[in-house]
């Protein structure tokens, strides 16, 4: 079942869903509102011929710090790694669901491509999958509303949460926008 605004601010006040730093204004009826973080990771297109999963690629990433100052701007089709300004601790009998605002879907922007659940024991900011899907450059400005998470309480506690040493976690406690570590799934040659 998701949770409720109720149950959400039941969940943090037990301090079993951690949301640092939370606003009581950011609870909405059954999420919470996240902000963006001042780290992006920016693709550099000339450092690699192509991205291969099953390989580390030192530089094919960029990290850019912004301010509110001199906001980000997400060009028409390009795809960065933001992060989060919140960081989000979950037990392990509760997932969550990241998704985007639908004011800004509206404008174009996506904020994850395939990374919407954060699992039962996770722990850090959440890295952003931001996309710009609309045929203008959309101002990304660090504090800005960017999306919600929606929690659910599972039908037991997981035996495995995020972090478990056989799982190879490799994103807890990322506190940046954090470029792929795919290449540690990959099996190596034998």
């Amino acid at each position: 079942m998701v949770l409720s605004d109720r149950t959400i601010k039941l969940e943090v006040a037990k301090g079993r869903i951690v949301i640092a730093p939370l606003d009581s204004d950011d609870i909405q009826p059954s999420s919470v509102d996240l902000h963006l973080g001042a780290d992006f990771q920016v693709f550099r297109n000339s450092r690699y011929p192509y991205i291969n999963p099953a390989t580390e690629q030192p530089g094919l990433t960029e990290s850019v710090t912004t301010s509110v100052e001199e906001p980000f701007v997400l060009h028409p089709g390009e795809f960065v790694l933001g992060t989060t300004v919140e960081r989000i601790g979950l037990p392990s009998d509760i997932v969550g669901r990241l998704e985007g605002k639908s004011s800004l879907g509206r404008l174009g922007l996506l904020i994850h491509s395939t990374a919407g659940y954060v699992d039962p024991g996770w722990d850090g900011n959440l890295t952003l999958e931001l996309s710009n899907v609309a045929n203008l450059p959309i101002l990304l400005v660090p504090g800005m509303a960017i999306g919600q998470i929606s929690f659910s309480l599972m039908t037991t506690p997981v035996d495995r949460p995020y972090g478990h040493v056989e799982l190879g976690s490799k994103y807890l406690g990322q506190t940046v926008a954090t470029p792929s570590k795919m290449h540690l799934n990959w099996p190596k040659e034998r």
